[in-house]
């Protein structure tokens, strides 16, 4: 497959041009990679414009992704949520005021959008609460129920599969549910990029799903920032009217070119040796966890190529066992309290796998007490996620919050899910899940 995009700099970077454009460092080696780093000059394309190298390399992605329609973004899954929910707002939106029905463990781009493009959200509640902030583990039945349970319908359902902890849903059940309402399913798929190269595909798109993005640095070779935004083919064509205009709404007029040379590279790879080596992981991700099982952990999630280990029913907390994996050469993706993550790749080694599992080995099961984690709630709203974000706000201690309307939510970094949302009223549960996640002041409105 072409790389239109690095074929470009690379001939650029080679020509002797006296560079007299962004960025600053003009081509000499400072950090390894200034020669092809350029910006928008002559026959270097846009990446909000409609043709060009940049538009020809999201077509090559598109086919690769079996998508209506690939758009790049620079900025993360984060600018793709944003861009996407617009995108259904915009092109769908009856005149009625906008509505979103989604679960709780959203992405923190997800509220951000909720503010500034002034939408409602309504929550899907699952009948059987998993008990952390990072997952929801909704079916198409939560689904058909909170439809039912609305005043007026919504714009699009929106889920996130896989979760952080790697618990995919049940997104073609889903998607039925939605097309019985005439209702377009909108994914988070930042962890799940991959998905599409396995030797059956369990992507998104493939189950359905009228839009979703994919965070590309997560789970391919793709400089961190590079990200797609997919439009299924079957998808309601409105969703086709101008796309790529909605996304420089939120995102940055100098996107990296570096980010978008990496993303024009990956197709190659994804074209080429990617599924086979793909393939071969997998096995070996399967006869790992089979060999933490072993040792006495309980694994969480079904995700092929995520390994989370639910550490409190083996009597340690996640960031002890984080810190142990830390001290024997082991660098986990996420954990807190109750779980511990990691994400391997096609590019893990064998040897790091021997090291996981040896290091994994040394630990006995422990007898913390360990609380079990609180599941997020869903408390009164008192005003709009956009009213609530831009209110006149203080900051006050965690303890201090109790039944005061949350302004800027209180989000744990990682796993970017709010456990306050703007405009709702802080409750116990809320304080007591924030103390968890180490939250220690919360923005309330005045």
């Amino acid at each position: 497959m072409d790389t239109p995009i690095c074929d470009f700099v690379t001939a650029y970077a080679l020509s002797g041009t006296s560079r007299f454009h962004m960025p600053g460092a003009k081509g000499v080696p400072c950090h390894g990679l200034e020669s092809i780093d350029i910006t928008e000059i002559k026959g270097a394309g846009y990446l909000y414009s409609e043709e060009g190298i940049i538009a020809q390399s999201e077509k090559n992605a598109s086919l690769l992704f079996g998508s209506g329609r690939t758009l790049y973004s620079t900025e993360g899954s984060s600018l793709s949520i944003k861009a996407m929910l617009l995108n259904a707002v915009a092109s769908l939106g009856s005149g009625d005021r906008a509505l979103i029905l989604a679960p709780r463990n959203v992405h923190k781009a997800f509220i951000d959008a909720a503010a500034l493009i002034d939408f409602d959200a309504a929550w899907i509640m699952p009948q059987k609460p998993l008990g952390t902030i990072c997952q929801a583990y909704i079916t198409p039945e939560d689904v058909s129920k909170a439809l039912l349970s609305l005043d007026r319908k919504p714009t699009a359902v929106y889920i996130t599969s896989p979760d952080y902890l790697g618990l995919m849903l049940d997104v073609k059940g889903i998607k039925k549910v939605c097309s019985q309402h005439g209702i377009p399913l909108l994914v988070d798929n930042a962890h799940g990029a991959y998905l599409r190269f396995l030797e059956k595909s369990l992507h998104p798109l493939d189950m359905g799903a009228d839009m979703c993005c994919d965070s590309a640095h997560k789970t391919l070779p793709v400089y961190t920032g590079g990200g797609y935004l997919h439009i299924n083919a079957a998808a309601d064509k409105r969703l086709f009217d101008n796309p790529k205009g909605k996304m420089p709404v939120f995102a940055s007029t100098s996107p990296s070119y570096i980010i978008m040379q990496s993303l024009d590279n990956c197709n190659r790879i994804l074209s080429e040796e990617f599924p086979a080596r793909l393939e071969t992981a997998v096995r070996q991700v399967i006869k790992v966890k089979s060999g933490i099982r072993d040792m006495g952990y309980d694994l969480i999630g079904n995700e092929p190529m995520k390994i989370s280990i639910l550490t409190s029913s083996f009597g340690i907390s996640g960031d002890a066992l984080a810190q142990h994996l830390r001290e024997n050469g082991v660098e986990c993706e996420y954990s807190d309290e109750f779980s511990l993550v990691l994400m391997p790749s096609v590019y893990n080694t064998q040897e790091d796998y021997d090291k996981l599992l040896f290091a994994l080995s040394l630990v006995s099961p422990g007898k913390a007490d360990i609380k079990e984690p609180l599941a997020l709630p869903c408390p009164e709203t008192r005003m709009s996620i956009r009213q609530g974000m831009f209110s006149d706000a203080e900051n006050v201690p965690a303890d201090c919050a109790l039944g005061r309307v949350c302004a800027c939510g209180a989000v744990s970094c990682q796993p970017s899910i709010p456990i306050a949302i703007s405009g709702e009223v802080i409750t116990d549960k809320t304080i007591r899940i924030m103390k968890e996640y180490g939250i220690k002041e919360i923005s309330v409105v005045k």
